[in-house]
């Protein structure tokens, strides 16, 4: 394949209309965390949900459509917006080929960053931890102790896009836009239990930022996911959303 690419090359890509994750495994827990916190992290027009609340995982993607399996972590806090329920991501640690990066930040807006990811199950117990910088700055153990028969409906993403200046002055070139997307999820099974959860200071990944959130179930999910086109919902106020922008990368201020 060439820079420029061939009509083919261009037909194949964009027949892939979904990212299919098979037999993704998936350690999380459910927390619960102040309100004062998520209120000072969701950017506007983004509200809170009706309690504050959100969501870790950490996943393993042993095979997808687009190419060698990876791990993903992830943070995400409830929300709603135009009184539909959903979820905003304020992080997303990927272990994978440099190529996976740019795939969900660059089209869909995760806030993907290169990591080191473990995860593990042994029975009934389950380990997983994510480190960057030199920093595990999250770390879930979990006992499970029961199953679930049906997984519980799973609301949409809400997702930002936006392009820094190239004059560097402050804002953006072109809008910023609000984004929808969802994921389908064949669960195959659904293991829930408790597990601690540790959140370790750091500049760069400031998951603790969380205030030592209150786990309220830990769950290992094993699933076929199924990531489908997300859509362009709601243009925003570029001003209000750049305190926000700078969770897609490492932030450096000169100092």
């Amino acid at each position: 394949m060439g820079f420029v690419k061939t009509k083919k090359e261009l037909d194949d890509y964009y027949s892939l209309g979904v990212r299919k994750f098979i037999g993704a495994e998936m350690l999380g827990v459910l927390f619960e965390t102040k309100p004062e916190i998520v209120s000072r992290l969701l950017p506007p027009p983004l509200m809170s949900a009706d309690a504050p609340t959100g969501l870790i995982f950490i996943a393993h993607y042993p095979q997808t459509n687009l190419g060698p399996g990876y791990k993903e972590a992830a943070l995400f806090i409830n929300c709603k917006y135009g009184g539909e329920q959903g979820s905003y991501c304020l992080s997303m640690p990927i272990d994978s080929e440099e190529s996976r990066l740019y795939n969900g930040r660059d089209i869909f807006g995760f806030p993907k960053k290169m990591a080191r990811i473990h995860l593990e199950r042994n029975a009934d117990e389950a380990v997983g931890w994510v480190v960057r910088h030199g920093i595990r700055f999250v770390e879930i153990k979990a006992k499970l102790t029961d199953s679930f028969p049906v997984l519980p409906e799973m609301g949409a993403n809400f997702l930002f896009k936006a392009s820094p200046r190239i004059d560097l002055k402050p804002g953006f070139d072109g809008p910023v836009f609000l984004c929808r997307h969802k994921t389908d999820v064949e669960m195959k099974s659904l293991d829930i239990g408790s597990a601690s959860l540790s959140l370790t200071e750091s500049n760069a990944d400031p998951w603790a930022e969380l205030e030592n959130p209150k786990v309220t179930l830990a769950f290992y999910l094993v699933s076929d996911n199924t990531m489908l086109p997300g859509s362009v919902i709601a243009e925003v106020d570029p001003d209000a959303y750049i305190p926000y922008y700078f969770k897609m990368t490492d932030f450096f201020a000169g100092k």
